[in-house]
């Protein structure tokens, strides 16, 4: 048998108590929510008090030297010599019940767990309204260890309650003495504790407290890291507790507030910001060592290096708790048309683009609206591929890697939205996002994007006059607004003989309705209810509004006589457009300046030229009447040889002979609709650099709209992606040309320096 690698220690109720209250342990759950039920807390008591066995604890020599401080100012001068890992709740009761002290619940209120004794029966009790006028109950057992009274003093009080209301024998008398010493004794109780030796690592303490925990739970990473914190630095694990209470609870005076109607994050949560803004990292379990100032290489503890390494940590944590910075991010999602918890699935995802957001703002210094912007785009993305679902920690370190050399705002935008165009292909929003559609799971991270989607867009609620925005708002949760309407109802489908939940529940059968308008439907048929519905809602919306609306929901033509089958598969292709139109609206948008002073009329006149160049359509081939790739190739080359020229003017909706064509030709539903495509195709095809350089606007001409897109000379090299590969173009004369692979580095380097 191996030798044991621990040690044991016998220690009283009494002694554990009293070594809490020294700092000579480290009790962090004494500031954390307190996740036993109160009846939990009274059964610990009848155990001990019957003699019973209630568990070990097991404590970590915390390897500090004798005389360190903590970090920072607090009531404890020393670190404890111990740190609890296993029975922290057990600890914490006996703690808040023997001195009395209010415990934090999981709303981060405070409260005292009363717990009530009967010496008659010798029943322990939660106390409650009735037990406090039942004169048989001590009513609070801590009074009997706080101080407030003794043993004599309580017993004389309970017996002089009790006979005020019945008869009390001396034989009684005798038998509630010996019950309220036996309760006193439990100071006495005894616990055996098991320390491991503080050179143990973090991965063999997790295998350890696995192993002897009934429930095999796993030691959570974060919260080693927050009883790191407990021992050197209290103050910063409070300031964590104090702002998550806080992010539930609006200020009454109306003072600055981290509350808010989006997230609720848990210290652990918060935390990991901290850490991931501080060393790049995402993985705790590193941290842990870091943060204890252990050489990685030699393996000794360092008070130095502690002392650096929270130094960090504090800078790092003072930016991620600055409410401002908090309410601008949470700015951020809500831009991103993520304005309720319900559509937020994955808290990582939320974590750690504020991570970014704060390594923009604070950092890199980027510009706040792009800023807004970049994050907004990347939220929308990783929440809807769900790139931290899975190995979230691994994913995290990778994108945080991505920005260790970052230095510029140009960099940063850039790389992230790489990332985005790199996750969201064409074949993702063809191929892969109406598949995914294609489920009955109210978690779905399409489902949620598709709401965002609607929130972005503006979009109005089914036979509605109010919009998804509106109605969705979380401000205004408890009242009944709008509802999520099967627009096949399920009574409808059973009478057709669909009742499987996973085909009732599609989410191509949702649309959001108000939800008076949802009782009304009811049970009956789409070809029963759309007739009514279009005709009350006709009385209050245009025609344009209703056509407007039937094209938000993803509503084909004469959907209410369809095949439910045939229905679905065409409508998951219209939402997966509808996604992706949303998030196209988040993209950086080339700057729409007011018209400019220059004749549009003699630019035409004059014809092109190595700085001008027309195009009859954006996506639109004239020739066949469909859309055509090729045509929005053409328009990426002639930008991408622009930039990488002396710059010019590209006129869309114009002939190359002059003639006009309007932007009518490529049947955009509006304006704003096609300068969103055009950013879309610009980020996708030569990146987020180039909106730097890059101003449009539309005008009129000749009786017509068309779109000027004035391209100012780049500062740094921009390849056109056609497929999978990539090309160099520059002007030649009135032509964009693809310079050769051999020539490229000589042009880049006389024209780039």
């Amino acid at each position: 048998m191996s030798a044991p690698i621990y040690k044991q220690v016998n220690y009283t109720v009494t002694g554990l108590i009293q070594d809490v209250k020294l700092g000579k342990i480290g009790l962090p759950d004494l500031q954390r929510p307190f996740v036993w039920t109160n009846n939990k807390v009274r059964n610990l008591f009848d155990s001990m008090y019957k003699g019973y066995p209630v568990g070990h604890l097991l404590f970590w020599e915390n390897g500090a030297a004798a005389g360190q401080r903590q970090i920072g100012a607090d009531s404890k001068q020393l670190p404890p010599d111990l740190v609890i890992v296993d029975g922290q709740q057990r600890l914490t009761s006996l703690f808040a019940v023997m001195t009395a002290t209010d415990v934090v619940r999981s709303d981060f209120s405070r409260s005292r767990i009363r717990i009530a004794f009967n010496p008659l029966d010798q029943n322990f009790a939660v106390t409650s309204a009735a037990i406090e006028r039942d004169h048989s109950y001590v009513s609070d057992i801590s009074r009997l260890w706080s101080g407030e009274t003794d043993l004599f003093d309580l017993r004389d009080e309970y017996l002089e309650k009790l006979s005020s209301v019945r008869d009390v024998s001396k034989d009684e008398a005798k038998a509630i003495q010996s019950a309220l010493s036996r309760l006193a004794s439990l100071s006495d109780y005894p616990f055996t504790a098991q320390q491991l030796p503080e050179d143990m690592t973090e991965e063999d303490v997790a295998e350890v407290f696995v192993r002897i925990n009934y429930e095999g739970k796993k030691l959570n990473q974060a919260d080693f890291v927050l009883t790191v914190m407990s021992v050197f630095w209290d103050e910063g694990r409070v300031a964590l507790e104090e702002f998550s209470r806080k992010c539930r609870q609006p200020a009454m005076d109306g003072s600055l507030s981290p509350y808010n109607h989006i997230v609720r994050p848990h210290p652990s949560q918060l935390l990991r910001v901290s850490v991931g803004l501080a060393f790049r990292r995402a993985r705790l379990r590193s941290i842990y060592t870091i943060l204890r100032g252990k050489d990685l290489a030699a393996g000794a503890l360092s008070e130095e290096r502690r002392e650096a390494q929270f130094a960090r940590l504090q800078q790092a944590q003072a930016k991620v708790l600055n409410v401002q910075h908090w309410h601008d991010f949470l700015q951020c999602i809500r831009n991103a048309g993520y304005r309720h918890p319900k559509v937020i699935n994955a808290a990582n995802t939320l974590l750690l683009s504020y991570i970014l957001y704060l390594i923009g703002r604070t950092e890199i210094k980027v510009e706040e609206r792009t800023l807004r912007s970049t994050i907004s785009q990347w939220f929308f993305m990783a929440s809807l591929t769900g790139r931290y679902t899975g190995a979230a920690e691994t994913a995290m370190e990778s994108d945080l890697a991505m920005l260790r050399d970052v230095t510029t705002a140009d960099e940063f935008v850039s790389k992230l939205a790489q990332a985005c165009t790199i996750s969201l292909t064409d074949d993702f929003w063809s191929v892969t996002l109406p598949n995914e559609l294609a489920t009955s799971a109210a978690n779905s991270p399409s489902l949620s994007a598709l709401e965002a989607a609607l929130v972005i867009l503006n979009a109005p609620v089914l036979f509605s006059e109010f919009s998804v925005a509106e109605m969705a708002d979380p401000s205004i949760q408890g009242a009944k607004t709008i509802e999520r309407h099967h627009l096949f109802p399920k009574g409808h489908l059973a009478k057709i003989g669909i009742s499987e939940r996973r085909d009732v529940n599609q989410i191509a059968n949702y649309a959001y309705v108000e939800w008076m308008d949802n009782v009304k439907i009811g049970s009956r048929s789409p070809a029963d209810y759309v007739p009514e519905m279009m005709g009350l809602a006709s009385r209050r919306l245009s025609a344009a509004k209703l056509q407007q609306m039937q094209y938000f929901h993803a509503l084909p033509d004469g959907w209410e006589i369809m095949d439910y089958d045939d229905f679905l598969r065409m409508r998951r292709s219209l939402l997966a457009e509808i996604i992706q139109e949303g998030y196209n609206r988040l993209a950086l948008a080339p700057v729409v300046d007011e018209p400019t002073a220059i004749d549009l009329t003699e630019i035409i006149a004059d014809g092109e030229a190595d700085s001008v160049e027309f195009k009859s359509t954006l996506r639109v081939n004239l020739h066949t009447g469909e859309r055509d790739d090729r045509m929005q190739q053409t328009v990426i080359k002639t930008i991408a040889g622009f930039l990488n020229t002396h710059g010019g003017t590209l006129i869309i909706g114009v002939a190359d002979d002059g003639n006009p064509v309007g932007i009518d030709a490529d049947r955009f539903a509006s304006e704003d609709k096609m300068s969103q495509h055009l950013a879309s195709l610009v980020n996708s095809r030569i990146g987020a650099k180039a909106w730097a350089s890059l101003h449009a606007n539309f005008e009129d001409y000749s009786g017509v709209r068309v779109l000027t897109v004035r391209c100012e000379a780049s500062q740094s090299p921009a390849y056109a992606k056609e497929g999978d590969s990539q090309a160099f173009y520059v002007r030649a004369g009135t032509s964009t040309v693809a310079l050769p692979l051999d020539q490229i580095a000589d042009y880049i380097k006389e024209r780039f320096g």
